[in-house]
């Protein structure tokens, strides 16, 4: 818990967390410098190393950050804990799109920390990826109909390629240097609903 930031007026410590999100977006982790960011957020660098002993410090609380409000969010939408897989993503797909378009710079920033491969924070990252968000997708598997399915899936075979699938699009994405979300609701749309044709149990059977 960073007590010195934590003391701030609310209008102050945004200032410097949509500085962080803003520029850690638009560069590596590497290539983000504090100086840049202490002026995006108005105070000085002294001032900003006041609140953060360092770079690694104030990547890793808005990492932290992110994930409680994408889990914030997820929870709101009820997206754990449902029979119906498609039905969960697709709360699931709402819910990371609302945060995008409330949080454009955290939403680029947070795809751009997945791919971060800078050693000095790449572990931790991994590390609280299986911490949050693998352990949610283990308890979605676990209170899934399996009758719902064609007979004889690999349920968490399907699971990983759809994660995978979802992955490549947002790096693809992050590649054009853009993150247009009206395409790429229209896109995920589109790729539930080509799942569902292919996970799903036809009626018939």
């Amino acid at each position: 818990m960073n007590q010195k930031f934590f003391s701030l007026p609310a209008q102050k410590q945004q200032a410097i967390l949509s500085a962080g999100y803003r520029v850690f977006s638009q560069n590596t982790y590497k290539n983000s410098p504090m100086s840049q960011i202490a002026a995006e957020a108005g105070i000085s660098k002294s001032l900003l190393f006041h609140y953060f002993q360092n770079k690694k410090e104030l990547y890793l609380f808005l990492w932290e950050n992110c994930a409680r409000i994408t889990i914030e969010y997820l929870n709101r939408h009820d997206c754990y804990g449902r029979r119906d897989l498609f039905d969960s993503l697709m709360r699931g797909m709402q819910a990371k799109m609302e945060i995008l378009r409330l949080y454009p710079d955290m939403g680029a920033f947070t795809v751009r920390a997945f791919y971060e491969k800078d050693p000095d924070i790449t572990a931790y990252i991994q590390e609280s990826i299986s911490r949050h968000f693998d352990f949610k997708a283990g308890q979605t598997l676990l209170n899934l109909d399996p009758e719902q399915f064609i007979p004889g899936l690999d349920i968490e075979m399907m699971y990983k390629d759809m994660y995978w699938a979802a992955e490549g699009y947002l790096w693809e994405m992050m590649q054009r240097g853009e993150m247009d979300i009206p395409q790429m609701e229209q896109d995920f749309l589109r790729l539930i609903r080509f799942w569902e044709q292919i996970y799903l149990r036809k009626k018939e059977d």
